[in-house]
């Protein structure tokens, strides 16, 4: 690291405060939010946060400065010296001193600061959690930036222009919750965005949509409603801008899963294209009625789909390759002898199965056919003497038409 001169860093700091009180007298937001982006690795920021560590009257300053500016230079010297729990705690008071000055201004136009401030003290709280983790201390920092942000939240929920502003809080208070495991603390808060009056979804800025609907999609895809996790997951990729290539791969990691789930496969390109091919054998099963090779793709990728949450809907998937392997055996029996072909011995499957060194004798056939039917996966019936199901002569494998299996 250059020399630098106690004159040089007195200049820095107090450029620093004075661009600080410049840009809230004149509701400068944008320069506002570059001052606070701690994590951006502004060389700015990383300039002052030199000057903090050589320049022995700092303390003066700071204490001549505002009850935000007190703690802000405090997190900002602790953070880039690697002080991450000392770093958050400043920084969540200086965070609570903001959002009291927010509540006050009457308009919006310090809302894109705030935004860099949900969004550090999310960033902040993990990394201070990840320093206590390695000295087995207790982690409660991405807890605390919950609270705060549920505080945020009710700043925003009110009338008026600040009200935009509540999406983007609530997709970092999502990622908090999917990231702590305590996503029923989720329900409140879309209850709010949903039902409350004072909210006009459209209103909301498009990035913060296509988050929200992510996120959402994601809670519906863990509590199998497949229906609601397509429209919301849909919506999030259709909005999503193209370039973002990164975004679009996390919405298809959640939206594929649900698409099987309902009879709609992807494409190989787009399995390519965003590096998913750990769904490429899902694929192909569903394709072949290879039940082998689905249950090999969840063992060889499992702790991803596991990470993922979606292990359990591609497990599901099993009927589907059934009612594929029995049609399969339909469509050859049709070409051999088309007055027999909705005859289908259950012998013949078990006969198939083996073939995959799938060992299932006639009575677990029977069973698995029955759900098919049960599930309207398959129109028939039951020849119970001569152990033969009898498939209907119109449609007998009605299509899926976007339905989840079951509905």
């Amino acid at each position: 690291m250059a020399y630098l001169s106690m004159g040089e860093a007195h200049r820095r700091i107090t450029d620093y405060l004075n661009a600080f009180s410049d840009a809230i007298a004149a509701q400068d937001g944008p320069s506002l939010r570059r001052l606070l982006a701690f994590s951006s690795d502004n060389p700015k920021l990383l300039s002052v946060a030199q000057a903090l560590t050589v320049f022995q009257d700092a303390s003066r300053l700071i204490r001549q400065s505002s009850d935000m500016l007190v703690p802000l230079l405090r997190a900002l010297q602790s953070y880039k010296l690697g002080q991450l729990v000392d770093g958050y705690n400043a920084y969540e008071k200086f965070a609570n001193a903001f959002i009291q000055e927010f509540r006050n201004w009457d308009s919006a136009w310090a809302l894109e600061a705030l935004y860099v401030v949900a969004y550090e003290i999310r960033i902040l709280a993990e990394k201070a959690d990840r320093e206590l983790a390695a000295t087995g201390k207790t982690t409660d920092k991405l807890k605390a930036a919950g609270s705060f942000l549920m505080k945020v939240f009710g700043v925003l929920a009110g009338k008026g222009p600040k009200r935009v502003g509540a999406l983007h809080v609530t997709c970092q208070l999502f990622k908090i919750y999917f990231k702590l495991g305590t996503v029923h603390l989720c329900r409140s808060v879309i209850r709010s965005i949903e039902t409350a009056r004072i909210f006009d979804f459209e209103e909301f800025p498009a990035r913060d949509k296509v988050t929200y609907m992510y996120y959402t999609g994601r809670l519906e895809v863990f509590n199998e409603n497949f229906l609601t996790a397509d429209q919301k997951l849909s919506y999030a990729l259709t909005h999503c801008h193209p370039q973002h290539e990164t975004n679009i791969r996390l919405i298809l990691k959640y939206l594929i899963p649900v698409k099987l789930s309902i009879g709609i496969l992807p494409g190989d390109s787009l399995l390519e294209k965003y590096k998913l091919l750990e769904y490429r054998d899902v694929v192909l099963a569903l394709k072949r009625g290879d039940l082998r090779l689905l249950r090999n793709a969840l063992q060889e990728h499992e702790d991803r789909f596991l990470r993922s949450g979606v292990y359990l809907v591609l497990e599901k998937l099993e009927l589907q390759v059934y009612r594929r392997l029995i049609k399969k055996i339909y469509i050859i029996q049709k070409h051999k002898d088309p007055s027999k072909a909705h005859q289908v011995k259950l012998e013949v499957v078990v006969k198939a199965l083996k073939w995959l060194q799938i060992d299932m004798d006639v009575d677990e056939v029977e069973c698995i056919v029955a759900i098919l039917i049960y599930k309207g996966l398959m129109k028939g019936y039951f020849a119970h003497k001569s152990k033969v199901v009898v498939l209907s002569k119109q449609d007998p494998f009605p299509k899926l038409n976007g339905k989840p299996v079951g509905s």
